[in-house]
């Protein structure tokens, strides 16, 4: 008598030849490719040539992550792809919580007043002067980096903890607002850091942080810190969207350990509509619940892509030809930045219509767009790694010194010279953050539909949007790089 294959068979067999596909396209793309994009203004990464052509391995990552969500699709057992996403492991450490949470505030406190006290006094050179350094490599790139890899220490760290014994909430936030304001204010960052030359001049740096650290001050005072963390402040908010791709997080109280990416499948209802953010009473704890939660998870991918295309050697090309017609250099960034932006977000809005006319579903598209850009974070989780671990390693001495010393400047920074594979690891940080990306749409179509079809159909546009993603990055990552025209 013929024995019956096992039945998890077959789902381990799907999940080992995506994997498959894409070590393989990861391998093919890292041989050839060794530029990294850094912050701008601190640092003049160089890439080497291409040993095969970029078109050729532009389009077989975009290849990888589509073969790779056609092979998600044979993952068809409901009961396999929930245990993943539900897989949960109680770790304690309640007390830790409170003892390290009360010394980091006080750290969080001490690093900012030295941010604006050195941006001021120290001297006046972006490498070895204590606020650019902590400011870029310790919080843009390392504590990012934390939050993503590891878990969110911000509110741990923020000073503004600190106003919540004082009278605070003189007025109530108007629920009408959602994060558009949260919105706002991380464009408005990104745009800082890219045309005023914070990252250069630390006098102007420290201006930044003092007159961030008054709104912010104003903010928690009239509407409440909690309502100013949710909904109106950026830094508050990317870390917390950035920090739910992190395996450690805290809930009810205790550390809890999951698989990276897998807390971004997003709540439904026994009906299975994506529950919102007035709904229910666990609300503190969803994420993306509605259109100003997408255009902040598109934001964080986009603000990375747009810093990867200004300090390449073609983006600024580009800036100097249109600016040699008579355009203003303020308002080709301007068009640039926010018109790129638009384009992304509205390119996502567009796949949850296709996905909606495709499936002749009831759900609307906002419905789909709320519950799929989750997975956009994973991707701009990729981005980030792939635009600034190289940049961190490099500075992590200049870093510890700053830190050991806040008070003295070094007389000569140490900065470490990587070797030439560490830029490969950019191909894979993308196409690795754009897979995991694909196993949670995945997830999250299964918790959608009750139809195994529908639940299939429902991801091709959204992969498609993911596969122009990947396309646009990868082609960045593999320009050398050079400082932004106008803004040096």
């Amino acid at each position: 008598m013929r024995r019956e294959a096992p039945r998890w068979l077959p789902r381990i067999a799907g999940v080992a030849v995506a994997t498959a596909v894409s070590v393989v396209g990861i391998a093919i793309l890292a041989r050839g490719v060794a530029a990294s994009n850094a912050a701008v203004g601190l640092s003049d990464a160089a890439g080497d040539a291409l040993a095969v052509p970029r078109w050729l391995y532009v389009a077989t990552g975009g290849a990888a992550i589509g073969a790779s969500a056609l092979l998600a699709g044979f993952v068809t057992d409901r009961g396999f792809v929930a245990a993943i996403h539900r897989w949960r492991r109680d770790l304690g450490g309640g007390r830790v919580r409170r003892v390290a949470g009360t010394a980091a505030g006080v750290v969080g406190a001490g690093l900012v007043t030295l941010v604006v006290y050195r941006g001021f006094a120290g001297p006046q050179i972006s490498t070895v002067n204590f606020a650019v350094v902590v400011t870029f490599a310790g919080g843009r790139a390392g504590l990012t980096m934390a939050a993503y890899l590891v878990g969110n220490v911000w509110p741990a760290l923020n000073p503004l903890r600190a106003l919540s014994r004082l009278p605070t909430g003189i007025v109530a936030y108007p629920d009408r607002l959602g994060r558009w304001p949260a919105l706002a204010g991380i464009l408005l960052l990104v745009w800082v850091e890219t045309t005023t030359g914070v990252t250069s001049r630390p006098d102007v740096l420290a201006t930044a942080v003092l007159g961030y650290a008054v709104v912010a001050v104003a903010g928690v005072l009239l509407v409440g810190g909690d309502a100013w963390a949710r909904n109106a402040d950026p830094i508050a908010t990317a870390f917390r969207f950035y920090g739910r791709v992190a395996p450690l997080s805290w809930e009810a109280g205790r550390l809890t350990a999951s698989i990276p990416g897998m807390r971004l499948v997003p709540d439904v209802d026994p009906d299975g509509n994506v529950v919102g953010r007035d709904e229910g009473a666990n609300t503190a704890d969803r994420l993306v619940s509605g259109l100003d939660d997408v255009a902040i998870a598109v934001a964080l991918v986009w603000e990375l892509t747009f810093s990867g295309f200004v300090t390449t050697e073609q983006g600024a090309a580009a800036v100097r030809a249109v600016a040699a017609v008579g355009a203003p250099p303020v308002a080709i960034y301007a068009t640039l930045f926010f018109g790129g932006f638009a384009a992304f977000y509205l390119a996502f809005l567009g796949a949850a219509r296709v996905a909606t006319r495709l499936l002749r579903t009831t759900r609307s598209p906002r419905t789909l767009a709320v519950a799929f850009a989750p997975s956009l974070l994973i991707v701009a989780a990729g981005y980030h790694l792939a635009h600034y671990f190289g940049f961190f390693l490099s500075l992590s001495p200049s870093l510890a010194a700053a830190l050991v010393s806040p008070l003295s400047a070094p007389a000569n920074p140490t900065v470490f010279t990587l070797p030439a594979w560490v830029s490969a690891l950019n191909i894979a940080f993308v196409l690795g953050g754009h897979l995991v990306a694909i196993w949670v749409a995945h997830s999250t179509a299964y918790r959608l539909f009750p139809s195994r079809l529908q639940a299939i159909r429902s991801q091709y546009p959204f992969v498609l949007v993911m596969i122009g993603y990947t396309a646009v990055s990868l082609w960045l990552i593999s320009l050398p790089t050079a400082s932004p025209a106008f803004l040096g």
